[in-house]
């Protein structure tokens, strides 16, 4: 599908009612919704009866009843540094959007590229230090990320919801201030699967957004930017070269974002009071080539496409990575805490031969 035909779809899709165009397409959404279900049934009926291929450590799952990007990455990190704080030793297991399909990638380091790993897991991985392993295969993945990484005693799935061969402890569904859109299913509207008219035990909704944006219970989190660096300091990991976001005020700066709501970047921008021009591009666009004309001042990115921004790349522009302060609500880790087993009861798995 092209890009311009994604773009007219999601105009729709994100509507709070269908429109006649949608409501034209959806009994293909009865076809997707009917394949699908079985499709989960089938998973679901395959993990059931075959052994647990984990050794039985926990697994968390965060993932998204909607395409798109809705903070599964900014939920993944705040998890993995919760956990940590926890006693827990997490990893990360992921599909890795974008990347070259091949084997899984056990070790992921500075040196990476993203075109190998894919910008999300590149990002995981830089940001909090865990073990992160890349794969289509959750469960190949999960048992390389145990099989090399001893030390691991909890896994955190990002964007392995749909992955129902993948046994999992907690659910954890992200949406943002879109919501579910006009609440039908592909093609006609942006649902994966529909809402559950209850949520299940292991299932917890986390709002990326200002307020709950569906009908189903759940929890806010905090969201706000926490201030811009140069690229070349991110990517020596220098956090002490963090800028507050009022020094870029009073100039006029490119603010580039290849997410699923590129909006959404641009409005925390100007809410900080930067005077921006906006250049919304496609999620997990490949910054090759860059996007912006040679002699572009100054640029703000995201740390999801910084991760693609080499610092030699990008010439005299000069480039300031602005990073999420993102926080887990004290209900939200509360409740995720009565669902795991103490850490300091836990065994380091042990994977079947």
């Amino acid at each position: 599908m092209s890009h311009r035909w994604a773009e007219a779809l999601q105009a729709h899709w994100w509507r709070p009612r269908a429109s006649l165009a949608m409501r034209l397409l959806q009994p293909l959404s009865m076809l997707y919704g009917a394949l699908a279900a079985g499709h989960r049934a089938w998973q679901r009926w395959r993990a059931r009866h075959r052994a647990a291929p984990l050794g039985g450590c926990p697994v968390i799952v965060v993932g998204n009843l909607v395409v798109g990007g809705a903070g599964k990455t900014p939920t993944v990190i705040a998890l993995a540094e919760w956990l940590r704080r926890e006693g827990w030793r997490p990893g990360v297991v992921s599909r890795g959007y974008g990347r070259i399909d091949g084997d899984a990638i056990v070790d992921l380091g500075a040196d990476t590229p993203a075109a190998a790993a894919g910008d999300e897991p590149l990002l995981i991985h830089r940001r909090t230090g865990v073990p992160v392993v890349v794969g289509r295969d959750r469960i190949a993945a999960a048992r390389a990320l145990l099989d090399h990484h001893r030390e691991v005693d909890i896994l955190l799935s990002d964007d392995g919801l749909q992955h129902h061969r993948l046994p999992r402890d907690v659910e954890i569904v992200v949406f943002d201030d879109r919501g579910a859109g006009n609440g039908l299913m592909l093609p006609a509207g942006p649902l994966r699967q529909p809402l559950p008219a209850h949520l299940p035990a292991q299932m917890q909704v986390l709002y990326n957004a200002t307020r709950p944006s569906t009908r189903l219970p759940g929890t806010v989190a905090r969201r706000a930017l926490a201030g811009a660096m140069p690229l070349d300091a991110w990517w020596q990991g220098r956090r002490e070269a963090v800028q507050p976001l009022d020094a870029l005020q009073g100039r006029l700066l490119l603010a580039a974002a290849g997410m699923g709501d590129p909006e959404r970047f641009f409005g925390m921008l100007e809410a900080a009071g930067l005077t921006i021009q906006r250049l919304p591009l496609p999620d997990h666009a490949s910054f090759a080539p860059l996007p912006w004309p040679a002699d572009t001042s100054e640029v703000l990115v995201t740390e999801k496409d910084a991760v693609k921004l080499p610092p030699e790349r990008v010439g005299a522009t000069r480039v300031w990575v602005v990073a999420l302060d993102f926080a887990l609500p004290p209900e939200f880790t509360a409740a995720l805490r009565q669902r795991l087993p103490d850490p300091a009861d836990r065994a380091t798995p042990s994977l079947p031969r």
